[in-house]
């Protein structure tokens, strides 16, 4: 047997999110969304965590966790325009103060997939007024929760939240036309890049300063066929529409994609003191002509038994080596990095814990290899509502039965506890496969 270690001072926890935990999001637009019946499962009172925050903070404390990931909703804070609810900001000042106590370090996401019914039903990120009304909304999260936060993530996973909401319609508002998709990647990178400035802006000039971030989801894109150089150049281009433009943007200030244009946007310039990163795994991706709007589509993972053997039951690829491939294309900005999202739905725990222990053991061979990697957080802390698919996944190191909301710490939660208290992750014999992308 042995062990890796990792450095003094690393954050170790797990993620969760407003919408998904807290139960009885009235008033934000997948609430309308699951009452209009577009999905199978209502989110209801979900996890109950707006009344249960403490405990479930107890539990994160109690497996030698140091951090924790959470969002703000919106929608609680101004449910109507402009009308402002206090009792709900003091609410999640509340939070953060639970976190501190139990000397957790509050990792805070201003948007995380969910918006306003008010504002998806002017027109959502679509319209440009939408960068002017989140920056209202961030001043005043961060007016409130600056004292106490010092990392913060302005939008999760941008581009799946455009995919998601704009181009599958598996979100609210629903699809919508191609020159509006390109309005959303606008108006998030405009509105990412106000809520950076206001955020620092409104920072208490005593202490570190605060660290600021987008969480961006960085698969790795695989021809589907890799002898079909037309599989290799939608790859190519994939990855350049997902990946690369947003992070040229709000590094450069300059978003560029072939086939649909250049815009030069010195206000995104430089807007990220770290880099947050989710992975979860590849996606392999298809020529295809009959696509309306890309040049390429996803492969089904059946087709590729012997490149991807090992599949979550999200049907995920499951390849530490891509993680280590993107934590090292992630180092090349010179930022440093924390993982704001990584987990996996798998058929047994015992699944769960190999897949967490090979992705912690890829992400030890990047920092070897020069990422600055500073934290790890797993997603997530508790079973969930996974939005489309309702509560059928399982990603919790929780488990939580829905019915009575009895928790339950699993096998995973107490092993990936022992490396929390330690930093040092133990090895046994195939904790890690080195198989190339």
């Amino acid at each position: 047997m042995s062990s890796l270690e990792f450095p003094p001072g690393f954050l170790w926890g797990a993620a969760t999110s407003a919408h998904q935990v807290e139960g009885n999001n009235v008033h934000s637009d997948w609430w309308a969304w699951e009452q209009a019946g577009r999905v199978k499962e209502r989110s209801g009172l979900a996890c109950d965590q707006y009344r249960r925050f403490a405990d479930d903070f107890d539990v994160a404390a109690s497996l030698g966790h140091n951090a924790h990931r959470l969002s703000v909703e919106w929608s609680r804070l101004e449910p109507k325009e402009g009308e402002w609810n206090d009792e709900a900001l003091a609410h999640y000042v509340e939070v953060v103060q639970a976190l501190r106590q139990r000397r957790l370090e509050p990792i805070v996401t201003l948007h995380h997939f969910t918006s306003p019914q008010w504002l998806t039903q002017d027109g959502g990120w679509v319209q440009a007024r939408v960068v002017e009304r989140f920056a209202r909304y961030a001043e005043r999260v961060a007016k409130a929760l600056g004292p106490l936060v010092r990392y913060w993530i302005t939008i999760n996973e941008p581009m799946v939240f455009l995919k998601m909401h704009y181009v599958t319609g598996e979100g609210p508002p629903g699809r919508v036309g191609d020159r509006e998709v390109l309005r959303v990647i606008e108006h998030l990178i405009r509105a990412h890049a106000l809520g950076f400035r206001i955020l620092h802006d409104a920072a208490p000039r005593e202490g570190p300063p605060p660290q600021v971030s987008i969480a961006k989801n960085l698969p790795v894109f695989v021809p589907c066929r890799r002898w079909y150089v037309p599989d290799g150049l939608a790859a190519r281009w994939t990855d350049t529409l997902f990946n690369q433009a947003f992070l040229d943007a709000v590094t450069q200030g300059r978003w560029s994609v072939p086939g649909l244009g250049t815009w030069k946007l010195p206000e995104a310039r430089a807007t990220l003191d770290f880099l947050g990163v989710n992975f979860y795994g590849r996606q392999f991706i298809r020529w295809s002509l009959s696509s309306r709007r890309l040049p390429g589509g996803g492969c089904d993972l059946s087709h590729h038994r012997r490149d991807a053997p090992e599949q979550t039951l999200m049907g995920w690829d499951a390849c530490p080596e891509a993680f280590w491939q993107t934590l090292r294309r992630a180092s090349r900005l010179g930022l440093p990095i924390l993982v704001t999202e990584s987990g996996a739905w798998m058929a047994d725990d015992a699944a769960r814990w190999r897949y967490i222990a090979r992705y912690l053991a890829a992400m030890r061979r990047a920092m070897d290899d020069g990422a600055r990697v500073f934290g790890y957080l797993y997603w997530s802390l508790l079973d969930n509502f996974e939005w489309a698919r309702g509560f059928g996944p399982r990603f919790g190191l929780v488990e939580v039965d829905y019915g009575t909301q009895q928790r339950r710490v699993r096998d995973s939660g107490r092993r990936y506890a022992d490396v929390c208290r330690t930093s040092r992750l133990t090895m046994g014999s195939g904790a890690y496969s080195g198989k190339s992308v």
